[in-house]
């Protein structure tokens, strides 16, 4: 398997990972996985911001996984697709973190740079 699918793999997984962050800030106890969604949905300052760096991570995905299947799919260079891969996945998490230190101006420019990837892919694909 690819770097470049490894990749989406991670993307599949991110979402995980901002959960747990908002979980943990949100003092989560295993009576709020009965309504798992109303907990999540009651969280301020932080860790209402991490469950939203969740929910982005969930809308950002399907475009970064088409455009690294249709890369593969057309047989871009590879050491690009994996390079373009990896950027979006550590451009991903830094827009997490941006996101819960509230940095808004900071992450919609890291926001950009990832979508920048995104583009990159289909580009690299033609």
């Amino acid at each position: 398997m690819t770097i470049g699918l490894w990749c989406v793999l991670i993307g599949i997984l991110m979402p995980l990972l901002w959960t747990g962050v908002a979980k943990s800030m949100g003092r989560y106890d295993l009576r709020a996985n009965q309504h798992p969604r109303d907990f999540l949905a009651k969280l301020s300052g932080p860790a209402s911001r991490a469950n939203a760096a969740q929910l982005n991570s969930f809308e950002a995905f399907p475009a970064f996984a088409a455009a690294v299947l249709v890369a593969q799919y057309a047989h871009a260079p590879q050491h690009s697709i994996d390079l373009l891969a990896i950027a979006w996945v550590v451009l991903r998490l830094i827009y997490g973190a941006l996101y819960i230190a509230n940095l808004a101006a900071l992450r919609s420019l890291v926001w950009f740079s990832g979508m920048a990837c995104v583009v990159g892919l289909f580009v690299i694909a033609a």
